[in-house]
């Protein structure tokens, strides 16, 4: 008598797409084909007097008691970056490995479940291939979300996405980020063969079929002096910090997280319930969205990643065709998925 299949209690899944982290530097618009030599971008304390602007409880809103308060001030070191005063552009740079064996667990105790787990996602390539998510995963690079808040508000912002080999460019692709839709994942009819062309150099990475490292470069017009926007650190402890702001820098130089970096590529997921209201969001078991304090994917409703795989893998109930392409982005994103104890 067979077993019965169930999910394995050790699943992990290495991520398929691996960005660095994006270091800041500075210069001017007219001369970004020649920016090899920019200055980095420095961070730098600022003391500032603040004021008593949060919401006050009840208690708190006497007149003689606010009035009080405000005469206390609020004082705060932050950190800053900014460009200098005699350039008007950043340049933001990273890194991005697109790598294969989407599917196949970096951890999994249970041989007969890693079987037909393999034999699921070997089906789902044969049939869609990973051309659908690469498109997506490219659109995030030429509309420039990775830049995150230094994308509101510039002027123009070009995105050069290279293709290395040995050291060397062997493809290389320009983008008018601003051009790009941020909800639609889609191109202007100018740079449509542009964006094909990168998600299939990326759909070769995914499946297994070539080495992709693409270093992307971002070009954003904003203004001689202006402030930019790395990535914020959590600080944990608190009462050792004498700042109320910590920004991110390697090795002295302003930059965004790579986890950061990630969260914006895998930002693709339009095939949740209320997509069409909200926009594309991030690749996540449950459609965590953790600004707006919302799961989109709920158990109960048998559409987070959880109740899909095993349906798919555990029942041969494969999901509808966008549900699939979920479920393999999930893959992709890499995690911890086993069976709880």
């Amino acid at each position: 008598m067979s077993k019965e299949l169930k999910t394995a209690s050790v699943l992990a899944f290495e991520r398929k797409l691996d960005p660095s982290d994006a270091v800041f530097s500075s210069g001017n618009w007219a001369t970004r084909d020649a920016s090899s030599n920019w200055a980095p971008v420095k961070l730098r304390e600022k003391s500032v007097r603040g004021t008593i602007s949060n919401r006050l409880k009840t208690a708190g809103q006497d007149p003689a008691k606010l009035d009080a308060a405000i005469q206390n001030p609020n004082l705060q070191t932050v950190d800053v970056a900014a460009l200098p005063a005699d350039a008007d552009t950043l340049k933001v740079q990273f890194t991005l490995r697109v790598l294969g064996g989407t599917g196949q667990p970096s951890a999994c105790n249970d041989a007969a479940y890693r079987h037909k787990l393999l034999a699921t996602v070997e089906g789902y390539v044969q049939q869609h291939g990973f051309n659908e998510l690469a498109r997506r995963y490219a659109a995030n690079l030429a509309n420039g979300r990775f830049l995150w808040r230094n994308r509101i508000g510039a002027e123009q912002i070009e995105v050069t996405v290279a293709h290395l080999r040995d050291g060397k460019a062997a493809a290389e692709w320009t983008f008018d980020a601003l051009a790009h839709s941020l909800r639609e994942l889609a191109a202007p009819a100018a740079e449509a063969e542009q964006l094909i062309a990168l998600g299939e150099c990326i759909a070769t990475g995914l499946s297994g079929n070539g080495h992709v490292l693409l270093q992307v470069t971002a070009f954003v017009r904003v203004g001689a002096g202006q402030e930019v926007f790395p990535s914020q650190e959590l600080i944990l402890d608190k009462a050792a910090s004498k700042k109320s702001k910590t920004l991110y820098q390697v090795e002295d130089v302003a930059a965004i997280h790579s986890q950061k970096i990630g969260n914006a590529l895998r930002t693709v997921d339009t095939w949740y319930p209320e997509a069409g209201e909200n926009g594309p969001i991030a690749i996540e078991p449950y459609g965590s969205v953790t600004t707006q304090g919302k799961a989109y994917r709920q158990p109960k409703e048998k559409q987070d990643f959880y109740n899909l795989l095993d349906a798919w893998v555990l029942k041969d109930k494969a999901p509808a065709p966008e549900q699939q392409h979920f479920v393999i982005a999930t893959l992709v994103r890499g995690g911890v998925f086993g069976e709880a104890g």
